[in-house]
């Protein structure tokens, strides 16, 4: 055991019972490979009740896990520095507006110029905290908000607020295809049995509980404008739930397919389509309970200009469709 940084440590959610000690420490934080999760808990800086225990370990529920963030990194992190548009901040938390196409931690293909990089030129000490504060992700191409935790007391208790599913997380999502009216979408997710790359609903226990809520905001021919609210944080899950019910984001490739226009689009709407690059998702709303104190901070971050643009652009190409309809029809 690593002595010299404070034991990051949660309990064991009941609904985890029946699963192994390495797959639930790797859903208890995510911000860790699962090569690196089990080579911790192989050395003892991963333990199950204070104890060390082997990774295939089945898990009742309950029990109290604890796991050293070790200051060596998978990708050597340099602090860069890279803007930061900041929504709120205090001695405790920092609420930040991420760009579309700001990866979020270094990795393969991407070992600097992340937001971690610039948190750490940001605010030197948060070397001191694991991923540098960082306690959920957005995907490189999703604008929107992310908390991040500047002390180890207020990593433990956001990461509690996430697993605990205490944490208000909205967003807005443009989809293709018109929707009649909002739902739920109560479907598990987990990895694709067959692209790594990808994640997919999967029956339990290869797939964890994931719940999306959604209502509709805005129709347009054939397209529809959604906010979707987290009840659970899966990776990609709006993606795979929108896609799920056959209304996949617009320009998900991973997820919704190649480029789609609708039959007699303006000229306006097929070159902003043409040109639009990444999914429609935004994270517009983020709402949790202070770290110190338990008041509650709500931030919002309006909807990036791309986004903007595109909206702008159905709402005219339903204007102009509508009154050639209508012109049609008085004939």
């Amino acid at each position: 055991m690593n002595d010299s940084v404070k034991p990051q440590t949660l309990e064991v959610p009941l609904d985890q019972a029946g699963r192994r000690f390495d797959q639930v420490l790797a859903e208890l934080f995510p911000d860790y490979s699962r090569s690196r999760l089990t080579a911790w808990i192989k050395s003892g800086d991963a333990l199950l009740d204070g104890a060390p225990a082997a990774p295939r370990q089945i898990l009742k529920g309950g029990e109290t896990v604890s796991v050293v963030a070790i200051a060596s990194q998978e990708v050597p992190l340099a602090p860069e520095d890279i803007h930061l548009d900041i929504r709120y901040e205090d001695a405790d938390v920092l609420v930040i507006n991420k760009p579309v196409g700001l990866v979020v931690h270094p990795g393969a293909g991407n070992p600097a110029g992340t937001l971690q990089n610039a948190l750490l030129h940001y605010d030197a000490k948060l070397v001191e905290i694991p991923r540098a504060g960082i306690v959920h992700r957005l995907d490189k191409d999703t604008s929107g908000l992310m908390v991040v935790a500047r002390t180890l007391r207020a990593h433990t208790a956001l990461v509690e607020q996430l697993s605990e599913r205490a944490m208000h997380r909205q967003y807005e999502a443009l989809v293709m295809g018109p929707m009649i009216s909002g739902g739920s979408v109560d479907a598990p997710i987990g990895r694709h049995p067959k692209d790594r790359v990808k994640q997919a609903v999967i029956d339990e226990p290869a797939g964890r509980p994931a719940v999306t809520h959604y209502r509709v905001r805005e129709r347009f021919r054939a397209h529809t404008l959604v906010q979707c609210n987290l009840e659970t944080g899966r990776t990609h899950q709006i993606r795979v739930h929108m896609a799920h019910i056959r209304h996949p984001l617009v320009a998900d490739t991973l997820y919704g397919g190649g480029l789609r226009l609708p039959k007699g689009a303006t000229p306006e709407l097929t070159e902003v389509l043409r040109a639009f690059k990444r999914q429609a998702l935004h994270a517009e709303k983020l709402e949790f309970a202070h770290p110190a104190g338990g008041r509650t901070i709500s931030v919002e971050a309006e909807r990036p200009d791309d986004l903007a643009g595109l909206i702008e652009a159905l709402r005219g190409d339903t204007k102009v469709n509508g009154e050639a309809d209508n012109a049609r029809s008085r004939r």
